[in-house]
């Protein structure tokens, strides 16, 4: 990762004539547009408020071969030609090992939906429309507060307090925290992401007050701006406001500023050089079908029966669920203290608790309307208490995620009674595992219900039946609204 500070030398740029600087200009947004969205990293602008520059670029790779190429490449356009390099800033992306030690003995042993949150910490990628705070920081080794005498366990005490901390962020602030030992003057990078900027100052500020920070933390300098698309360089010479367009930001799930680890919980904090480095957004569950093409059918059959299917790729919703074996009140008060956050942004469409009729293991589901957002909210749901699984998560099988039906208050028994009749006939189908319904614990007519099958034909033998056409027919007449099933291969 590569934090590229320019200053503009804008005495240079007035005197120079409108076909040069339109020349600067075009040669830069090349540049940015050729690496904004490479297959193995990609390249962000954003503007610097105050003295220290103007202009900041953020490049991650794959090597660092990559990313010293990609500065180099640069400075080879006209436009660098009215820039100087003010300061910069080398460091890797990493997952350190801080609380999730299990990862790095057997990945394939820790639940996926941990794993794949995990890896967003070593694949990250830059949100958009989003203000920035950068700043590099350390653990001292002064005498009294020496951060590396201290033994294993008091350190991740300390960085489980800071981790609280960044979870009342979520929905607010992302981050990505990149190690810089051995490799730039201070131990990490920290570049923090907000769709308000007071929230940078905000979870700055609280987090100064945790012990591992109040003792142990020294900051560098801070650098503060907006992120704008590469099209906008020309308004940003100009001065006008940038972005030009006003977008509507996704989430980005706060995570604390920590240690670099994502514990199993999810939250990412300043890191120890660690295990893994690298940088492949993972995380949540998409609606998504393994392929688009392949789910198009999935989609229209369930249209013929007036039911909505979950499109894949951001076309819809992205949706995720978790299972957890905790105590439901507890879990719950978890759960809507993370919603209060995530209600924040459009991008939220719902999350809410769902209990079983029976015993059995409480469903917490969290529906986006884009990849970004739920691939963020993931990382603050797996942190619940008692999390055990996904939806899917089990072998290699494929699950039908979930099917959601509000139903009306004087058909609700008789919903639940049908549901269990058609759960007779599913237990006798071919690569059926299992299907149980749950119900929201705040709207008893919300049921979710959880299907998971051997592969995607085990579960399109049951939706192309009679028993499932008749069900959907007889469902028009007690649901409130369209059915909707959302999919997650």
């Amino acid at each position: 990762m590569l934090h590229d500070f320019r200053r503009i030398d804008w005495d240079e740029w007035r005197d120079a004539p409108d076909r040069r600087r339109e020349a600067a200009v075009s040669s830069g947004r090349t540049y940015l547009a050729e690496r904004s969205d490479l297959d193995a990293g990609e390249t962000a602008v954003f503007t610097v408020a105050g003295h220290k520059a103007d202009l900041l670029f953020v490049h991650l790779r794959e090597t660092l071969d990559a990313v010293e190429r990609a500065e180099r490449q640069f400075e080879a356009t006209d436009f660098a030609g009215f820039t100087e390099q003010s300061t910069s800033y080398v460091s890797v992306t990493e997952i350190g090992g801080y609380t999730a030690p299990e990862y790095f003995e057997d990945p394939a042993s820790v639940d996926p939906g941990i794993r794949r949150y995990m890896e967003t910490k070593r694949y990250p990628e830059i949100p958009e429309d989003v203000y920035v705070s950068f700043y590099p920081m350390s653990k001292r080794r002064d005498p009294e507060y020496n951060w590396y005498d201290l033994p294993m366990a008091e350190r991740a005490e300390m960085m489980a307090e800071h981790g609280e901390t960044g979870k009342e962020y979520a929905g607010q602030v992302t981050q990505i925290v990149a190690s810089s030992l051995g490799l730039d003057d201070w131990e990490w990078g920290v570049t923090l992401f907000a769709t308000d900027a007071t929230a940078l100052k905000d979870i700055v500020y609280e987090m100064r007050f945790d012990e591992g920070s109040a003792k142990y933390a020294a900051f560098g300098p801070f650098y503060t701006g907006r992120r704008f698309p590469p099209g906008d360089l020309g308004a940003f010479m100009a001065g006008e406001a940038v972005p030009t367009g006003e977008t509507e930001a996704s989430l980005g799930g706060s995570t604390d500023h920590g240690e670099t680890e994502a514990s199993p919980g999810g939250t990412a904090i300043h890191g120890e050089a660690g295990a893994g480095h690298g940088t492949d957004p993972a995380g949540s569950a998409g609606d998504t079908d393994a392929d688009a093409d392949d789910a198009t059918p999935i989609r229209e059959e369930l249209s013929d029966l007036d039911v909505y299917g979950g499109k894949p790729h951001g076309e819809d919703v992205y949706a995720l669920a978790l299972y957890s074996e905790a105590d439901p009140d507890e879990l719950a008060e978890e759960v809507f203290g993370l919603r209060e956050n995530f209600e924040h942004y459009d991008t939220h469409v719902k999350t809410a608790v769902y209990e079983p009729r029976e015993a059995g293991t409480t469903a917490v589901v969290s529906i986006w309307e884009t990849e970004s957002a739920a691939d963020t909210a993931s990382g603050f749901l797996v942190e619940l208490p008692g999390v055990v699984g996904r939806a899917g998560a089990d072998g290699d099988g494929w699950g039908t995620m979930g099917m959601f039906y509000t139903v009306e208050a004087d058909h609700r028994t008789d919903f639940l009674e049908t549901f269990d009749e058609v759960a007779e006939t599913l237990a006798s189908m071919d690569g059926h595992r299992d299907s149980r319904v749950l119900i929201n614990r705040e709207d008893d007519r919300d049921m979710f219900i959880a299907s998971q099958w051997d592969s995607r034909e085990d579960a399109m033998a049951f939706f192309r039946s009679d028993a499932f056409g008749d069900t959907v027919s007889w469902g028009r007449d007690v649901l409130v609204e369209r059915p909707r099933h959302v999919f997650l291969a």
